[in-house]
């Protein structure tokens, strides 16, 4: 590199970092090595491949497309910078480049050909990877965030679009591809690009992780997108902006920070609204953690939860304990907890505190900053088969989280969510609020998932691009919904439960829209994995999602995949259990190889993973031990499923004095038959085993509020009126 050319850089750096405000992060790895490497990079604006050349140390070829190499003035920058003319479209360009790459120099592309119209990843060209599987070289994934909000983008008025964003460049760990042996050449194209694309992916996670805090994320966001973005809304048809919200959060969380200590944890029984969220983000603020109760649950499960947490105080307010019909529940609450409402706290607004409020909110201030490990939220898990336990999640659980759903699926902030799963759901607390929040997406906050008739005309009426829900709370709006109303949808995911083939088609038929199923808990903030626009498989509950590790254990009589346990920056702190209420119990397991197992989570699940997506199996727990063989229940179910789809069903297992335990299927269908159940297992080859002893047939299946299928009421309703 002559001097000149070095000058051009140094030149360009300063303009640069100047123009704007340009940050190197995880830049160790950029360091020339002498080896071919192949750097890879997001496009999202014509600054890209300026930032590129001008950041990376020493002689750097980064290719070009033929057709804007042709226009005078690129050439004249292929001229003084080294460009290098490349058409993707054409195999026989990549011989050269491939020959550049193993004479040990240093080339860089874009893998996706062409500058983003989606906000995140497009579909990786099998060209670059193809050259760095065929030179053996190390290749360097960078991630671009910022400049995609230039005027040069191509996201328009997606976008806050502005001509000096703040511009961040991280660099990722260099590494080689490893593709599996025995692969076609068509095959092992494919792997190599897919290879490619999930570098990026996790080097977009690691780059957008890097608030130390939920509120501190919030401000950024809000700085990103402009401070006047709407971002909630509710019923009350009055959104807000950022401005609003943060406003009103400090006014609430500095009255209730004068009532408790720094890091107290507090209860918080609200519905789904802009009010509710305003409390939430408030008392972060402020450094209280919010203990969300499920006042769905029943007085006694909420006692317990609370003493578990070691809460003493809990609020809410009049108006949603009147319109909710929750007053006898909260009578009782009232008799053991110091019961609060918000409306009282009204009286103590005055001037002072309206303009204090304003001013932290125009100046982005947090009153009590938090730290990435410090807890930030507690939840409860449902139930479903067991007393519930208390999840503590930290401020970096949330936030990694977030960035590892954004990097899998981009969402951009002309987007509106439609958030209808409560609060007190991990699903609803991340997906409904956090997510949407810090990418400058509109969401609009319902109070309840069961109003099946109601929710698909809102849908249609504020334009909803997204919605998340439960296979129950998406097979109820579908049956009702006008093929209409989900026209505007750009996403559709589905969790917390198995989402069932009949409810997929249906939607698929009748509306033209594909659910992308995941995966997740509330220990894991909530998601694991989840299907995209871009890695898709039906069945499946999605890749992986960026930085999570996982093992399958081997579990004595299941052939089929193993115990999932996972770890990753999203894992809980820790549980909170009833009987050693307010200690922390770090999540762990102990593998049967003796490695070390600390961090790590037992999902309970029995897993499979094909092609790395991932197939779930059934719960650990949710076999029945039948003359010594194991019967998948979720098979049970799936078996049902297949020839009556309208209508929920449910399988449990009870004791047995002959066989050791015996299969009961919970359903809604009135024709559901052993002789059908039997007909199907023999036409597919099952075994018979899978054919349930009895079957009962009920007005409706329990259920939890998220829309699980709430399995200790369904085994005790097995285990209460079934004939001997």
């Amino acid at each position: 590199m002559n001097s000149s050319h070095r000058f051009a850089k140094a030149l360009s750096r300063g303009i640069l970092r100047v123009a704007f405000r340009v940050r190197l992060r995880e830049w160790q790895h950029v360091n020339p090595s002498g080896r071919p490497t192949l750097i890879i990079a997001n496009h999202v604006s014509f600054l890209d491949g300026a930032l590129l050349w001008a950041f990376v140390p020493g002689r750097v070829r980064f290719a070009i497309s033929t057709l804007q190499a042709r226009t005078w003035w690129i050439r004249l920058i292929v001229r003084w910078t080294g460009l290098y003319p490349l058409d993707q479209l054409n195999p026989m360009a990549f011989k050269s480049f491939i020959e550049e790459l193993k004479a040990g120099h240093t080339m860089g592309i874009f893998p996706e050909g062409r500058m983003t119209r989606t906000g995140g990843l497009m579909k990786m060209y099998q060209g670059p990877a193809t050259a760095a599987d065929h030179a053996g070289a190390d290749i360097l994934p960078i991630h671009i965030e910022g400049a995609q909000f230039h005027v040069s983008g191509n996201l328009g008025k997606r976008v806050r679009v502005r001509r000096w964003p703040r511009v961040t460049l991280t660099a990722g760990a260099p590494r080689q591809l490893e593709l599996p042996r025995g692969l076609s050449t068509r095959e092992r194209r494919q792997a190599a690009a897919h290879a490619l694309g999930e570098m990026l992916t996790e080097t977009a996670a690691i780059a957008r992780d890097t608030a130390c805090s939920v509120p501190h994320a919030l401000i950024e966001a809000a700085r990103a997108h402009g401070p006047g973005q709407l971002v909630i809304d509710d019923m009350g048809r009055t959104p807000w902006s950022y401005r609003t919200l943060f406003t009103k959060a400090h006014a609430i969380g500095e009255l209730i920070a004068r009532r408790h200590a720094a890091g107290a944890n507090v209860g918080l029984m609200l519905p789904n609204s802009a009010g509710s969220a305003a409390v939430l983000i408030g008392m972060l603020l402020h450094g209280r953690v919010p203990a969300m109760v499920n006042f769905t649950a029943g007085a006694g499960t909420i006692k317990q939860a609370m003493r578990t947490a070691d809460v003493t105080t809990v609020y809410t307010s009049r108006r949603f304990i009147d319109e909710g019909g929750f007053q006898e529940l909260a009578d009782a609450l009232a008799a053991e907890l110091d019961l609060r409402y918000l409306d009282d706290l009204r009286e103590e607004v005055d001037t002072g505190l309206k303009l204090t409020a304003l001013w932290r909110a125009w100046r982005g201030s947090i009153p009590v900053p938090s730290q990435r490990d410090d807890p930030a939220v507690i939840l409860f898990t449902s139930g479903s088969e067991g007393l519930p336990k208390g999840v503590v999640l930290s401020h970096g659980n949330l936030l990694a989280n977030c960035t590892q759903i954004t990097a899998r699926m981009p969402f951009l902030s002309d987007e509106v969510l439609f958030a209808a799963l409560p609060l007190f759901h991990a699903f609803g607390l991340t997906g409904g609020l956090f997510l949407p929040l810090m990418n400058g997406v509109r969401t609009f906050l319902y109070p309840t998932p069961l109003h099946y008739k109601l929710i698909p005309e809102l849908v249609y009426d504020v334009y909803a691009t997204a919605i998340f829900g439960s296979n129950t709370f998406l097979a109820g709006y579908a049956r009702h919904a006008d093929p209409m109303d989900f026209t505007h949808l750009r996403y559709v995911v589905a969790g917390a439960e198995k989402l069932q083939e009949g409810t997929r088609r249906l939607w698929l038929d009748k509306f033209g829209v594909r659910i992308l199923e995941g995966y997740g808990a509330t220990e894991t903030s909530p998601v694991l994995s989840v299907n995209s626009p871009r890695r898709y498989r039906a069945g499946s509950v999605g890749p992986f999602l960026p930085r999570v590790e996982y093992r399958l254990e081997p579990v004595d009589g299941v052939r089929e995949g193993g115990r999932l346990i996972v770890r990753g920056p999203n894992i809980m702190l820790g549980y909170l259990r009833a009987e050693q209420p307010g200690v922390l119990e770090a999540p762990g397991y102990e593998f049967a190889d003796g490695s070390d197992g600390t961090g790590w989570y037992d999902t309970g699940d029995i897993a499979r993973v094909e092609d790395d997506f991932l197939i779930l199996v059934d719960r650990a727990k949710r076999f029945a031990k039948i003359g010594g063989e194991m019967v998948s229940l979720a098979g049970v179910e799936s078996l049902a499923h297949a020839l009556w789809p309208q209508l929920p069903h449910a399988a449990v297992a009870i004791p047995d004095a002959r066989k050791g335990e015996r299969i009961v299927l919970i359903t809604e269908h009135p024709d559901v038959n052993r002789h059908a159940l039997t007909r199907r297992i023999q036409e597919t080859g099952g075994s018979e085993l899978s054919v349930p002893a009895e079957i009962r047939i009920v007005d409706a299946v329990p259920t939890l509020s998220t829309g699980k299928t709430d399995y200790r009421a369904c085994r005790a309703l097995a285990e209460s009126a079934l004939p001997s």
